[in-house]
């Protein structure tokens, strides 16, 4: 049930949104955008439930810059913003879609209608294979393809993927029950419809197995991340004060301790759009909480 961290982490998501919105245009440096977004939620007093993801065109998720990330904003991009927030760990999920060269609105439109249409058949008792059917007629009625494995989920005090799912498409559910909060997140594609990881690039990690390490830089690691962070998803560039940074991760990684989350992306020359908020189920409906 939404408690009220939650809805003041939701107002705070609201905000930023609209922030986001503003700041973002093009020739504008994503790592300028990503940390005057993520510096925003902390001045309102949450804090970021994971890295801004500031994924364009073909990428669908996990892009965040790095530190020293020299990329800008693209005249025709088409960008997803997609923020979290967190008050005490109570956590709400939201992205949108900027379309900078005006020529993929259906696109946007589909993904944005998606959500929609997943909010009207959501309530206690339906299961979430009907909320995939939803989003999928959306998109496809468009001319468009939904992204089969990516997909919504349960949000729950610091676990940001929960356990339960809300599919793009109706291949699996469980029954929603009340009181429960989740992000809802259609993608929508010009291209495949099912997203690769990029193994090139990765800058977002969160620990899954925590255990003692021995090497100095990894236990530092650990130390910050289970204070600040605890399970949630951190970037790198969230770390640099800390030495041999790069060592450290990839020897948690290697152990186990670290989950990894690449860059996904569909197929090269493709678009993907994504709309997301987060909800509350309730008897008859649900509460949108961002």
């Amino acid at each position: 049930m939404a408690m009220e961290q939650q809805l003041k982490a939701g107002g705070i998501a609201r905000s930023a949104r609209e922030k986001a919105a503003e700041w973002a245009k093009p020739g504008v440096k994503m790592l300028d955008l990503a940390e005057k977004i993520e510096q925003y939620v902390t001045e309102q007093g949450g804090k970021p439930a994971f890295p801004v993801n500031l994924s364009v065109n073909n990428s669908a998720a996990h892009y965040t810059p790095t530190a020293d990330d020299a990329a800008v904003v693209g005249e025709k991009d088409v960008l997803k913003i997609d923020l979290g927030v967190h008050v005490e760990g109570f956590i709400v999920d939201t992205a949108f879609t900027i379309d900078f060269s005006g020529e993929q609105g259906k696109l946007v439109e589909a993904a944005e209608e998606a959500l929609q249409a997943a909010l009207a058949v959501m309530k206690a008792g339906v299961n979430a294979k009907e909320v995939g059917a939803a989003i999928q007629a959306a998109i496809t009625a468009r001319g468009f393809k939904p992204v089969e494995n990516l997909c919504g989920h349960l949000l729950e005090p610091w676990v940001l993927h929960a356990g339960v799912e809300i599919p793009n498409l109706p291949v699996y559910g469980q029954e929603l029950q009340e009181g429960e909060v989740y992000a809802v997140e259609p993608f929508a594609t010009t291209g495949q419809g099912r997203v690769r990881e990029d193994g090139g690039f990765c800058e977002i990690y969160s620990v899954v197995f925590p255990k003692n390490v021995r090497m100095p830089a990894s236990r530092r690691v650990l130390e910050i991340v289970a204070e600040e962070y605890r399970a949630l998803p951190f970037a790198k560039r969230w770390l640099q004060e800390i030495s041999m940074l790069q060592l450290a991760v990839g020897d948690l990684q290697k152990q186990g301790v670290l989950h990894a989350y690449p860059l996904l992306r569909d197929v090269e020359g493709s678009l993907v759009a994504q709309a997301e908020t987060t909800v509350e189920v309730e008897e008859d409906g649900v509460k949108v909480l961002c």
